[in-house]
């Protein structure tokens, strides 16, 4: 019956998150995006990403703040949800729907990825981290925004990409029997949102429930493991890695059918960006802003997560740059098939 009860929850979870991304959230990013005056691909790289990756946050700083020795458990999740994230919903992305990517945005998400990637190697050359390479996530981080808003005048470019309304029909899809089912969701999600106008109100309640959502799918899916007896470094690497980016391959599907492919394939870098700089980096300054000292971090198989992340990064640019800043369905389908590879070679090494 518990683990029925499991199940559900976790249905339930990803429906909401569907519905909320789909209906409140980009909508949402649209009208602020539009405010503010910023190019999609700056849209995806920071609001979209911020918004969308708070369940990696949650997750981390509860894994870091869970008596005993759980740090590994979030750096697990921060690596398997960059890999999803680069391999699954880029691929995805592109068999929605081919784009043209503008190559300066591209160039300047890698590089701060790979910088990223760089800095974590600096973390963990000793095992431990203190508050000095802590704030240094966060400061990298910032630059990294400050850039994101400048590029355009550094290497200027144009969008490539038609923007469009958000599609009615997403909205109103699939009028049958389903519809009933999730009414009572729907009714409850109706009347937490504000209207349409206060968008800034919706967008962070967006957040909050994502968020909340994520933390819901995530407890449901461990606590599903201990039942099947299933290991956990599993869990973190697919479970909880796939269910906390759910609301970024929402998200970046959503913005592909509208043709805003450079929007989505910023939206997934930057969404990585975010997890190894703000969801690794905020939770350390903050634990040790109040107990000072190092926080000891696992070194075992860094090499190989590091390898896979920066081999995830060579694949994409490499990929963009043979097919000249064109993604299809082809290369979606292959970068697919990397992540499942990954998952099978995850399994089989344990």
């Amino acid at each position: 019956m518990a683990l029925i009860g499991l199940f559900l929850a976790m249905l339930i979870s990803f429906y909401l998150l569907a519905r909320v991304c789909d209906e409140y959230f980009v909508e949402s990013l649209d009208k602020i995006a539009k405010k503010l005056k910023m190019s999609s691909d700056a849209a995806g790289a920071t609001l979209m990403a911020i918004g969308s990756s708070a369940p990696e946050l949650f997750v981390a700083a509860i894994a870091l703040l869970k008596p005993g020795d759980h740090a590994a458990l979030g750096m697990g999740t921060i690596v398997g949800s960059a890999l999803f994230n680069i391999l699954v919903i880029v691929g995805a992305a592109a068999i929605v729907k081919k784009a043209v990517l503008s190559w300066q945005p591209v160039v300047r998400d890698m590089m701060f990825y790979s910088l990223s990637i760089i800095m974590l190697i600096v973390a963990f050359r000793d095992g431990q981290v203190d508050i000095k390479e802590a704030g240094m996530f966060i400061v990298l981080y910032l630059i990294y925004i400050i850039a994101v808003i400048k590029w355009r005048k550094i290497l200027p470019y144009k969008d490539v990409d038609v923007i469009k309304e958000l599609e009615e029909k997403m909205k109103k899809s699939k009028e049958n029997g389903w519809k009933k089912i999730v009414q009572p969701l729907n009714f409850v999600l109706d009347k937490l949102f504000p209207s349409a106008e206060h968008y800034y109100s919706v967008f962070f309640i967006s957040i909050a429930v994502i968020a909340g959502l994520s933390w819901v799918l995530v407890e449901s899916a461990v606590a599903i493991s201990h039942i099947l007896r299933i290991p956990e470094v599993i869990i973190a690497l697919t479970v909880l890695a796939a269910g906390t980016s759910i609301p970024d391959m929402i998200s970046s599907i959503i913005v592909a059918k509208q043709g805003r492919g450079c929007m989505a394939i910023s939206n997934a870098i930057g969404s990585n960006i975010f997890d190894i700089l703000i969801c690794l980096g905020l939770p350390w300054l903050i634990v040790l802003s109040f107990s000072g000292g190092t926080i000891g971090v696992s070194t075992e198989n860094l090499l190989s997560s590091v390898v896979l992340l920066f081999a995830t990064v060579l694949v994409i640019f490499f990929l963009l740059l043979a097919r000249k800043w064109k993604i299809g369905h082809r290369a979606g389908w292959f970068l697919i098939g990397l992540y499942a590879a990954y998952v099978v070679w995850a399994i089989s090494a344990l």
